[in-house]
């Protein structure tokens, strides 16, 4: 069982990963458009500052907190749209700065979250240790398309175990965002790490399973790439319609990645 020091060390290796991914660019690059339509690296960049500067505020502000959520909740799309537009507009430099500091911020708040409490967040309180499962999930998804835009391949780690952790919690995002009914019978999920350590989670008689690379889990549950491009694997109707609609955010599912769209750089 991981402890909420093993998820926030990981958490700031992908701050420090994303961060290197960037940090040399020149001002064009920052410019480049990525695979999310409409988002540039400088708009990916800006995303991630937010989501972390509000981790921080609701880890050590929360009456704060809870006032910024109740007026996103009136318009999400308008709040990320607003959080773009608060950060974008600095240069790269100092918006990498502010990445880093806001990262590094979120890390220690939720670092100094007392024992057994949770922390308020969008929908539901949450544990700071499934808060920061989160963050690695936005950095894994963001940090993908910024790699997609360089044409640059990310080594995968077993700190994916966080990610996929927290994917497997948030299982019903997928059938929730397109309305419909998630179903009440447990999936089995078998994912192996890029060390070949197993990942197991859900019962082992379970009918419905999923079974492949970690790797893969976390590309489709950020739906960074088409399930045909990746060699993930579904016993039972219900599993393989959620190959279909998996997702580990809330909100609307966005269009998601085309089959082959990325044939010229495998992942694997």
């Amino acid at each position: 069982m991981d402890t909420l020091n093993d998820v926030l060390k990981a958490l700031a290796a992908d701050i420090d990963e994303v961060e290197s991914l960037v940090r040399d660019l020149d001002e064009a690059d920052w410019r480049k458009p990525t695979p999310a339509p409409g988002w540039s690296i400088t708009d990916q960049v800006a995303h991630l500052t937010f989501i972390f500067r509000l981790a921080k505020t609701a880890a050590a502000d929360p009456d704060t907190f809870r006032g910024i959520a109740a007026g996103a909740a009136q318009n999400f799309d308008g709040a990320v749209n607003a959080a773009l537009q608060q950060f974008n507009g600095f240069p790269p430099r100092e918006l990498l700065a502010r990445f880093r500091s806001e990262g590094d911020a979120s890390v220690e708040a939720l670092a100094a979250v007392p024992e057994n409490t949770v922390v308020p967040w969008l929908v539901n309180p949450l544990p700071p240790a499934v808060l920061a499962s989160a963050g690695i999930m936005e950095l894994f998804g963001h940090g993908q398309d910024i790699a997609d835009a360089l044409g640059v391949r990310r080594e995968p780690t077993d700190r994916l175990r966080h990610l996929a952790g927290f994917a497997v919690l948030t299982r019903d995002f997928g059938y929730l965002s397109r309305g419909l009914t998630p179903p009440a019978e447990p999936f089995r999920f078998e994912l192996t790490g890029p060390s070949g350590e197993v990942l197991v989670f859900g019962p082992e008689d379970a009918a419905q399973r999923i079974t492949g690379p970690l790797h893969d889990f976390c590309l489709l549950v950020t739906r960074r790439r088409h399930r045909d491009d990746l060699s993930l694997t579904a016993v039972g109707d219900e599993a393989d319609r959620w190959l279909d609609i998996a997702q580990a955010y809330r909100g609307p599912a966005g269009e998601g990645r085309s089959p082959g769209q990325f044939a010229g750089h495998r992942h694997d």
